[in-house]
């Protein structure tokens, strides 16, 4: 055990719950840190409140602000039609209408923030490059150029102790991040992942059809409830 403090950055879904049971192994205290920004499946911040509880966080923060104001993303415009049915072909081809703009530049300036307060040495991030829609704050040359940015951007860093982000799950297929949360025993019936805004996940967003292509290709079933048409 480390004795350190981590932030992770917690959305209630596959991927970050993943990270915070990682970074719980990992020998770290964790404070965990959610965000309200009115998106259109703000569901997922139940999930995360749960997930907290689980993991028996140090801290759960959760920031409230609001992106609909401009919009520009089928998560804060719900005049904007969610992309539904896709094949996972499909979905690699474009980045897609569910990218929030800069959103996780301003997810980890808060944890930036949070982590140096703490003086934790690491921010955790469930960014994924492999299988997810080709998000450009989700690649290996984003984390690095932020990488540089808590470097410069803090006193902490600035003295030589800058904080670390780590994103363990960058390289993995989602199926490799589910053997990973299985072997951590991240409780996959706690977390959501459906970008559309009901009590039942629809099955047929892109990320509910990338989350139940990866259990299938396991030869596992979801435990989350989907709706039935």
């Amino acid at each position: 055990m480390t004795n350190d403090k981590a932030v992770i950055l917690l959305s209630g879904g596959l991927d970050s719950s993943t990270v915070l049971y990682q970074a719980r192994a990992d020998g770290y205290d964790c404070y965990a840190i959610s965000f309200d920004y009115q998106q259109r499946h703000r569901r997922e911040l139940e999930a995360a409140k749960t997930i907290a509880r689980s993991a028996e966080v140090a801290d759960h923060k959760l920031i409230s602000f609001d992106l609909r104001q401009w919009g520009g993303s089928a998560l804060t415009d719900s005049s904007i039609n969610l992309p539904q049915a896709r094949s996972l072909d499909e979905m690699a081809q474009n980045i897609p209408v569910t990218y929030v703009p800069a959103r996780n530049t301003i997810f980890l300036s808060f944890a930036l923030a949070y982590a140096e307060t703490l003086n934790a040495s690491r921010v955790y991030i469930g960014v994924n490059a492999l299988d997810y829609s080709g998000y450009p704050d989700c690649r290996p040359d984003y984390i690095q150029a932020m990488q540089e940015v808590f470097r410069l951007g803090t006193k902490q860093g600035r003295e030589g102790n800058a904080i670390a982000i780590v994103a363990p799950l960058i390289q993995l297929k989602k199926t490799e991040i589910i053997q990973l949360g299985d072997r951590l025993g991240v409780p996959w019936e706690k977390t959501w992942s459906c970008y559309a805004g009901d009590e039942l996940a629809c099955g047929v967003c892109d990320s509910c059809r990338l989350r139940l292509a990866a259990f299938a290709a396991l030869g596992l079933e979801d435990p989350l409830p989907y709706r039935r048409e």
